[in-house]
């Protein structure tokens, strides 16, 4: 089988002059759009999308698409005309009843409020205590890696499951200090609300007396989980330990924020590394050439990373709403107006980053928008650059060089940029 190259598109763009969809969370599942993103790019950067009806999720207003490097910067920096409160960060409009309670993530919130909540969780997700990890995510790798090889089949494996997923799930459930016994909740609960536009890799969703689906991330289905943060936390309290959920549980936070820090926390610490990890292993499966000058040491594997970041970004949009009458690449954009801004379409924006779809491991400068920018920069960035950077190192240690062993299978969404299936040959010679 070939080996997919990390420009694949998914889906034909329309010749025609017209727009390009880029919403249907089923695009992805073919691959990252890029035709379609580099059509929006050079004649609609800023460009009205519709929000129909898919796989059963009701139909919204339709929003601004914002597809240009400096446009999308622009937006994630400017929070007094590109607001996370207003509307929270989701493209589908959470129901209103919801609002309130969203607000109470830092995620979902504007400065000065979202400083005073980043401030208290940046004291318990310190470099430093991150950093003491570095042995224990590098013993995992090998671990995972090895049993990865012992139980191959014909020389091949599905790494998502036998090898990402676990890697990113223990490393985070370690860091945050969660019991062993309870570390397979946090998975359930992240394929719940991440992989919700999947019918395949979600559950079948709940769903309301006229039969529509149920959002994943309304809080009246969120109980088990912030009933299960709570209970941590008094552990927490009474049994106190050098670990994350400790210091929010001396924090002095309301419930609520407990609550809402433990969700952001679990499910989006859990999927970036979850997302980036298999992504990355795809990328370099078709760039051979790109990757024997990685395992030959020829490029450090923390400059890898962010050149791989660049190619599979862990997230693919999120969404601000407009504070009021504003222009943006000379569109108008009105108050209250979704503006949605997509990352893997800047980050291969060639007004920034020549050859954008050719995998240049020492790329630089390399401004990517993976972890995004402005005040809502990726809080636990530092601790997935850490995990990527040592299962590289250890991929190149002691594997064959990536290569596909089957088709993978991506994630039906349109916000993360994921793998649900990877199989790839992990024995045999080395590159």
């Amino acid at each position: 089988m070939p080996p997919a190259s990390p420009d694949r598109t998914a889906g034909p763009a329309p010749a025609d002059g017209s727009v390009p969809d880029v919403f249907d969370p089923r695009l992805y599942a073919e691959g990252i759009p890029h035709e379609r993103y580099r059509i929006l790019r050079d004649h609609h950067p800023v460009a009205r999308q519709e929000e129909p009806e898919v796989l059963g999720w009701p139909a919204g207003p339709g929003f601004w698409a914002v597809t240009r490097h400096a446009d999308v910067v622009r937006v994630l920096r400017d929070h007094s005309a590109y607001s996370s409160w207003a509307g929270a960060t989701q493209i589908r409009d959470p129901d209103p009843a919801d609002l309130p309670f969203l607000r109470s993530t830092m995620l979902n919130q504007d400065p000065p409020a979202h400083g005073r909540l980043r401030r208290t969780v940046s004291r318990a997700f310190t470099p430093a205590r991150v950093d003491a990890f570095a042995d224990r995510v590098r013993d995992r790798a090998r671990t995972l890696l090895a049993a990865a090889r012992a139980q191959a089949e014909d020389g091949a494996c599905d790494v998502v499951p036998a090898v990402t997923d676990e890697y990113a799930l223990l490393n985070l459930t370690d860091l945050l200090g969660i019991p062993a016994a309870d570390r397979g909740l946090l998975l359930d609960w992240t394929v719940r609300v991440i992989g919700y536009q999947d019918p395949e890799d979600a559950p079948e969703p709940l769903r309301g007396p006229d039969g529509t689906p149920l959002n994943p991330r309304s809080p009246a289905l969120l109980g088990e989980m912030f009933a299960y943060a709570r209970e941590l936390a008094e552990h927490k309290r009474r049994r106190p330990g050098d670990d994350v959920m400790t210091s929010l549980a001396e924090a002095g936070l309301e419930p609520a924020e407990l609550e809402m820090f433990f969700f952001l926390l679990t499910v989006a610490g859990n999927d970036t590394v979850r997302s980036a990890a298999p992504g990355a292993l795809l990328a370099l499966a078709g760039a051979p050439d790109a990757y024997r000058r990685l395992a030959s040491g020829e490029v450090p594997a923390d400059r890898a990373v962010e050149e791989l970041l660049r190619v599979h970004p862990p997230v693919l949009s999120f969404r601000r709403t407009a504070a009021a009458d504003t222009e943006l690449a000379g569109r108008t954009i009105r108050a209250g107006d979704k503006v949605v801004v997509f990352h893997a379409s800047a980050n291969h924006d060639e007004r920034v980053f020549a050859d954008p779809g050719r995998l240049v491991l020492d790329r630089a400068p390399n401004p990517h928008v993976s972890f995004g920018d402005g005040p809502h920069v990726c809080l636990g960035a530092h601790f997935a650059r850490l995990q990527l950077r040592v299962l590289l190192e250890e991929w190149r240690a002691a594997m064959p060089a990536p290569e596909l062993a089957g088709p993978p299978r991506r994630l039906v969404s349109n916000f993360i940029n994921g793998m649900t299936r990877l199989p790839l040959r992990v024995s045999g010679p080395q590159w």
